[in-house]
């Protein structure tokens, strides 16, 4: 049962005053960069504000007190936020609310049946394109409240395509008070991060830490209340309500569990990717390693919690994570103190939400939009991957936008799965068995350097496979790497990925790496990706005794 076993049980026993200070520090700052964004979260989900409210304080204590994580902070993310927006429109908050229930039932399955080590088998372009397809749908869904436009009595869309043709026919009902709103709401977000970064010291770590999000909500809101703007606000269209979150159990019926079983298993699906994914991302910034079974078991923990308390589905948020390590948090005390500060400050000043212009939140929701679409790496996908991984890519981004994240990630999956079978068949070749006493090129019968290791990777390298190079373990006194890839017939993106991550940490602690009879296809990939230039010419070679004697050129 160790393996289902919270992080914060595991900590505790060694945990310190001082700590406990930091996590308070860090609890604080991130529930101060969680307000507005679940805020604006819940408004692009098609639900009242406060329920993003109820899920960041629900979710993110029950998940941060039961997590595999020692830093995950969870609550609304803007990849829920179509999917959300529309259950909501077609089954309601109580479809929603059975929705959400079964998604966290299927999850606690998945961690206990340990199923979190299968997120390996969801290529690197299907989470890189669904991922820019669900930011580039917030950004189109946002433009409506950011311009002022007003549609036609009658005209509700729900689909992205159905919102884009919306917009474009209702152009001519720009409201200028509200694009000039929205306007300097953005400017804030974009040039308040990069004072903090330009000025050095005390007082640029003081800048830094002051949310950009939250000074462009008082910005829009001295802009529209001080001037009297005529623009629509968080009151103007929604009852505020400054209740704590209370337990509401949704009438559940066999016809409603049926009907809202798909949308069970994308939310379950989604929660479970983007809440891994989280915890690699946090793990490589404290050096530690995540629990995935009891991660999952704890988001479905949470999720039954926020549908039960009036939430939205909640899973693993990157950037708040992010925030949590960079000011002092290594514990889920730190999450748990998030969610108690939100809870506070709904009960004491949600009245005030009213007054937030919803131009302000459409710019903070084009921000996110933009944080998490990723482009770089798309666009660096599209120059450096296989035919095949583009392929894979631009069909989940278009299917994504166009369609929805359910069709986008099946097609997605099987278009890979099918790929990687040509892919496999290509490079496979059968050959008779030629039967000798002793391999003369055996690693075991080569003197190997001091503080130097030597992995051998054999066979081709692919997205199920990928994550294996991140296992490599590397001892204090390391300082070369060699790995020898005779039996690698073929690299995708997401092994490529990965070997590039692996450069970064080789670079980090000062290790060289040194690669040993790389063959024809995966040359040519690390090739055009720039990664045969960054580890440098003279540390590709064709021998591994040729690959030893790098190394040991490296101890002298």
């Amino acid at each position: 049962m160790n393996q289902l076993k919270p992080k914060l049980f595991s900590v505790i026993k060694s945990y310190t005053k001082e700590q406990l200070i930091k996590d308070i520090i860090a609890g604080i700052i991130v529930a101060i960069v969680a307000l507005p964004l679940s805020i604006a979260l819940a408004l692009a989900s098609g639900v009242s504000p406060e329920r993003g409210l109820y899920t960041a304080i629900v979710a993110g204590f029950v998940i941060a007190f039961l997590g595999g994580s020692r830093v995950q902070i969870s609550g609304p993310t803007a990849a829920f936020a179509t999917i959300v927006a529309g259950i909501a429109a077609t089954s309601g908050l109580e479809g929603l609310a059975v929705a959400t229930i079964m998604a966290g039932i299927l999850l606690i399955l998945m961690g206990l049946f340990k199923l979190g080590s299968l997120i390996r088998f969801i290529p690197y372009p299907i989470t890189t394109g669904f991922t820019a397809g669900i930011a580039l749908t917030i950004a189109i869904g946002q433009i409506k409240d950011f311009l002022g436009l007003t549609y036609p009595e009658g005209t509700s869309p729900v689909e992205t395509m159905e919102k884009l043709e919306a917009v474009f026919k209702s152009m001519g009902t720009v409201n200028l008070q509200a694009a000039i709103v929205g306007l300097v709401c953005l400017g804030v977000l974009i040039l308040w991060p990069l004072l903090g970064r330009k000025i050095k010291g005390r007082a640029g770590n003081i800048l830094s830490a002051i949310p950009a999000s939250l000074l462009a909500v008082i910005a829009g809101i001295v802009l529209v209340a001080g001037l009297g703007m005529k623009v629509n606000t968080i009151g103007t269209l929604y009852e505020i309500s400054n209740k704590p979150p209370m337990f509401s159990f949704p009438a559940i019926n066999f016809e409603l569990i049926r009907s809202q079983f798909g949308n069970a298993l994308t939310i379950a699906i989604l929660a479970a990717v983007e809440s891994l994914l989280s915890c690699v991302v946090s793990d490589s910034m404290i050096n530690s390693r995540h629990n995935s079974n009891m991660e999952l078991v704890a988001q479905g923990a949470g999720n039954i919690c926020s549908a039960m308390f009036g939430g939205i589905p909640a899973t693993g948020a990157i950037a708040r994570t992010a925030a949590n390590v960079k000011n002092g948090g290594r514990t889920p005390i730190a999450g748990m103190v998030h969610a108690i500060v939100l809870l506070l400050v709904l009960v004491l000043f949600m009245p005030y939400a009213a007054l937030i212009p919803m131009p302000a939140i459409a710019a903070i929701l084009f921000m996110v939009a933009y944080n998490m679409c990723g482009w770089r790496e798309f666009v660096y996908l599209i120059k450096t991957s296989p035919k095949s991984d583009i392929s894979v890519l631009v069909v989940t981004f278009v299917l994504t936008v166009v369609f929805d994240l359910v069709v986008a990630i099946e097609a997605g999956i099987v278009f890979a799965a099918i790929l990687f079978m040509k892919r496999m068949s290509d490079v496979t070749q059968v050959e008779g068995w030629k039967y000798i006493e002793d391999d003369p090129d055996a690693i075991e019968l080569k003197a190997v350097p001091k503080n130097t290791l030597v992995y051998e990777i054999s066979g081709p390298m692919f997205f199920a496979a990928a994550d294996k190079l991140l296992r490599i373990r590397f001892m204090d006194n390391t300082n070369c790497l060699v790995i020898r890839m005779r039996s690698v017939s073929a690299i995708d993106a997401t092994a490529m990925h990965n070997l590039e991550q692996l450069l970064h940490t080789c670079q980090s602690r000062n290790v060289h790496l040194v690669l040993s009879h790389v063959n024809e296809q995966p040359m040519k990939v690390m090739k055009k990706s720039g990664f045969y230039q960054a580890v440098g010419a003279e540390n590709f070679c064709t021998h591994i005794d040729d690959a030893l004697i790098r190394a040991q050129a490296y101890n002298n």
